[in-house]
């Protein structure tokens, strides 16, 4: 770690980490303890430890993304000023690679670009792009898919660089990473960490990762090495000093032997189990090593012990008062703010080709909203105006809303992929919940006026509702915002309920809540008033909508009586006698009554987005409190 305090460091004092227990009995959990050391420009850092043992809530703090229920304590700085606004610096890699996976490599480069670079023109873009699929190797995949449930895509340690890739564009001067070759062979694992040294290196970053069990190889492209024990440091310093200092503590690495599996093995708790398992069992005989003679969390408590009056941490406070000495915090830069209307076009952009690109989405429900309406064309096929046909026509509205809206279900996997891109990308700050929203039912717009169209043209052709264009005409349109309220109510769900299964559950149970008091099962004069008549025959779009699309059919027709020879029944009366819809407000306003609860589900959905993501405010995620 011996290079110039001028170059760029992240540095972090005493920080330590508490989750609050929930229990007045219990005290907090301790996450992280007392941690201090920075990370400098130009060289990439490694943050190693057995699972559970802090590395992701060390990152977590690093990049201020902590939940609301976990406290921080101590400081995160740059440079070693005061605390800057560290999001307009730094970018973060998750565990989990997340994209659209009907988008090719590069396009997923030019929206992240887009995004993240508003104030760059095309072709400097263009430019930017280029450059980044070189500096992470990936100009031979630059056109591929990046594969889906359908499309076969790019390789994983492919869809790791390009996860960094796009996190790069930004040219933050801080790259975190969690778990950075996870699910990766070692061929892959060694290109991702040499891929991160040369953006180090070349580009003058700060690159720290947390990293489980590297091999000697990929251990060696690290410069400094963070080893955390249950939230404590056991050393800190450099990468190829570790060695050292574990055989000066009395536990030397063995010569055949990777250093990193030998850290980990000194530190781990589970390697006593094991050892103590092995040590009943008969059937083979366990060579005892000198490890094995002593407890984990002895070995574990030596190492710290030794760390704490070792040189490295008075190294480390050094280097921290020398930057202080140095200079005064960098002059700190704020993001370059993107129009709204920029983000939307860019979201809508992206949107549009996601969904025109996969099956599933729309495409597979446009043929099967099309077989639906066949199937419930051919069996009531030219209805007529008999006495029967009164009851049939009841019958195909039930069907419509009975089998129909509840396709809007299968719309949710899909979304719910979308939320997970939604999620990474307004929490990094490069848009909000509004301009994803209005994208998203921008772009599904056209896909649900073509089934509206197709569908709802065959049903009519087919049964021979109330003749004349304007009549088929409006129950199209009552058909198009049923299927938009039925799947913005869906979307809520699912943003709310993240998991797929229970958000599958939750998505028909509300679905079959709107179709209950919707003159389907029962008239709704016959409701019980509480709560189904009074509010929730108001707030069901399936009551608006079979009201409206019942009004279209029947106005206007006579029907036969059900004794041969008496006068004809009109449509008017059998909606107030049989169905007990008032007629003295148009079916037009129950059109009105659709757009309306449109409006208000897509609300609840920025609403919903919003209280699921904005966990915690970004005062609190950006400036820790210290002494707490």
């Amino acid at each position: 770690m011996a290079r110039s305090c001028r170059s760029r460091c992240l540095v972090w004092e005493d920080v330590t980490v508490t989750l609050a227990n929930g229990k007045k009995e219990k005290k907090n959990k301790c996450l992280v303890s007392g941690l201090t050391g920075l990370a400098e420009s130009h060289r990439i850092m490694a943050v190693m430890g057995p699972s559970g043992s802090g590395k992701s809530t060390f990152l977590d703090a690093l990049a201020g993304r902590l939940s609301p229920q976990a406290s921080m304590a101590g400081k995160v700085l740059l440079r070693g000023g005061s605390p800057p606004p560290l999001l307009c610096f730094q970018s973060y890699v998750t565990q989990e690679d997340v994209f659209l996976g009907t988008l090719t490599v590069k396009e997923t480069l030019y929206f992240g670009a887009r995004l993240r670079l508003p104030e760059l023109t095309t072709a400097e873009l263009d430019e930017a792009i280029d450059e980044t699929l070189t500096k992470m190797g990936l100009e031979e995949c630059a056109d591929n898919t990046i594969g889906n449930w359908h499309l076969r895509g790019i390789s994983g340690g492919e869809r790791r660089r390009l996860s960094i890739a796009v996190e790069i564009l930004a040219q933050p001067q801080v790259l975190c990473l969690d778990e950075a070759t996870t699910g990766l062979d070692s061929a892959a694992a060694f290109f991702v960490v040499q891929a991160l040294r040369n953006v180090a290196r070349r580009d003058g970053k700060i690159v720290v990762c947390s990293i489980h069990q590297p091999t000697d190889d990929v251990f060696r492209l690290f410069d400094d090495l963070l080893l955390i024990s249950a939230g404590e440091a056991v050393y800190f310093g450099d990468s190829q000093g570790a060695v050292k200092f574990f055989a000066d503590s009395g536990f030397p690495c063995p010569t055949r032997r990777n250093p990193p599996d030998h850290f980990l093995r000194c530190i781990t708790p589970e390697f006593d189990q094991v050892f103590a398992a092995l040590k009943q069992t008969q059937r083979r005989n366990y060579v005892v090593s000198y490890l094995d003679i002593k407890q984990t969390a002895e070995i574990r408590a030596t190492l710290v012990a030794k760390y704490k009056a070792s040189i490295f941490p008075e190294i480390a406070r050094k280097k921290i008062q020398e930057l202080r000495r140095i200079g005064k915090q960098q002059q700190q830069q704020q993001r370059p703010k993107q129009c709204w209307w920029k983000q939307f076009c860019t979201l809508t952009h992206r949107s549009i080709l996601n969904m025109s690109r996969d099956l599933g989405y729309y495409w597979l429900r446009i043929v099967f909203y099309s077989l639906v309406a066949l199937s419930t064309g051919s069996l009531e096929f030219d209805i007529g105006t008999s006495s029967d046909s009164v009851i049939a026509r009841g019958k195909v509205v039930a069907f419509i809303y009975g089998i129909m809206i509840f396709l809007s279900v299968s719309g949710l996997p899909f979304f719910l992929d979308e939320i997970k891109v939604f999620k990474g990308e307004t929490l990094a700050g490069y848009y909000g919940e509004p301009a994803y929203v209005l994208s998203n039912f921008l772009s599904s717009l056209p896909f649900t006026i073509v089934i509206s169209l197709s569908s709802g043209s065959i049903i009519y052709s087919l049964v021979k509702f109330h003749p004349g264009f304007s009549h088929l005409l409006y129950f199209c349109i009552n058909l198009f915002f049923c299927i938009s309220v039925s799947e913005a109510s869906v979307f809520v769900t699912a943003s709310l309920v993240s998991n797929p299964l229970p958000s599958m559950g939750a998505a028909i149970g509300v679905t079959m809540l709107n179709l209950m008091p919707s003159n389907v099962f029962r008239p709704l004069p016959e409701l019980p008033k509480i709560f189904w008549r009074y509010p929730l025959s108001y707030i069901s779009f399936a009551a608006w909508g079979t009201q409206g699309n019942l009004k279209n059919d029947m106005i206007g027709l006579e029907f036969d009586a059900v004794v041969p020879g008496e006068a004809k029944i009109k449509g008017e009366a059998i909606l107030q006698d049989t169905y007990g819809i008032d007629l003295q407000y148009s079916k037009w306003w129950d059109v009105v009554a659709l757009f309306c609860l449109l409006l208000c589900y897509r609300l609840l959905l920025v609403i919903a987005l919003r209280c699921k993501q904005r966990i915690s405010s970004p005062f609190r995620r950006i400036y820790p409190t210290s002494g707490r």
